[in-house]
């Protein structure tokens, strides 16, 4: 069986990388293992490491299920920001055929700026192949929508909103809950009514046959948001709040902000339900 090591980090799920996949494995039995190394993100003072590698380990997620639609055995791990260290403590653990290793354009790729496919290739001694993952020219194929909410993830309202969008043609959800100071959950934990809640919206849209990821995000909504910008590279955003007289984000003027900081089409969905948010 022929072993692929796949390198990837924002660029993980892109067309262009699952097409070289499934290139290489043509006619073959191939085992893939993909690793991602983490990398930070560019906004905010405090780094939430957690939500880091939750955001990472989402978008792999989300590459291994491409990979075993079409048939391929694959499986991965989150690795340590530096790419280069990953790629060698992976080909010191296993042993590995052909490396891919996917990247954003010349002009956006810090990898490349770092020569990561040259010294690679030198280091290693076995094929690298080089793949260009254009996340902007993958749009047409699968969109990719931004949601953001926290008291009002599981309202009726917003799951509705969702399942009204997948009507019009192929799309996934990237649900993210900007963690408030009151997310105690049942057991009291920091954190965990938020995930609680952010559980229940993803089985949800699950169940209606939604593609969905989610996580736990930065407490401040505007970070959260720039944040998972840079981390899935999303189409559009919905934001979901309750009524003005009850919502502080929308007392900070959430929505207007994000829609002029991101020029993406941003939609608002009120929801009745719960406390404040």
């Amino acid at each position: 069986m022929k072993r692929i090591l796949v390198v990837a980090n924002e660029t993980v799920a892109g067309k262009a990388l699952i097409d070289a996949v499934k290139r290489h494995a043509e006619g073959e039995e191939v085992h893939v293992h993909v690793i991602c190394p983490q990398n930070q993100p560019k906004h905010g003072y405090v780094i939430y490491e957690d939500h880091v590698r939750d955001a990472t380990q989402n978008r792999l997620e989300m590459t291994l299920a491409l990979l075993h639609e079409e048939g391929i055995e694959a499986d991965g791990r989150v690795m340590d920001p530096d790419p280069y260290s990953a790629i060698m403590d992976a080909l010191g653990e296993e042993q590995y055929d052909e490396i891919i290793i996917s990247t954003h354009p010349e002009t956006r790729s810090g990898w490349l700026r770092q020569g990561l496919v040259d010294r690679v290739h030198r280091a290693s001694g076995r094929p690298v192949e080089h793949v260009v993952v254009d996340l902007d020219a993958d749009r047409d194929d699968v969109k990719r929508t931004l949601v953001v909410a926290n008291q009002t993830v599981g309202g009726k309202e917003l799951i509705e909103h969702l399942k009204h969008k997948a009507e019009d043609g192929p799309r996934g959800f990237i649900v993210i809950c900007p963690q408030s100071g009151d997310d105690d959950g049942a057991n009291g934990d920091a954190g965990s009514g938020a995930h609680e809640r952010l559980a229940h919206t993803l089985s949800e849209l699950q169940d209606a046959g939604l593609e969905a990821v989610g996580q736990v995000a930065h407490s401040d909504p505007y970070t959260a948001v720039q944040n998972a910008l840079q981390f899935y590279a999303p189409d559009d955003i919905v934001i979901s709040t309750f009524p003005e007289t009850r919502s502080g984000w929308l007392r900070s003027d959430l929505v207007g902000r994000v829609q002029e900081a991101t020029g993406k089409p941003v939609e608002h969905v009120v929801s009745g339900e719960g406390g404040e948010a």
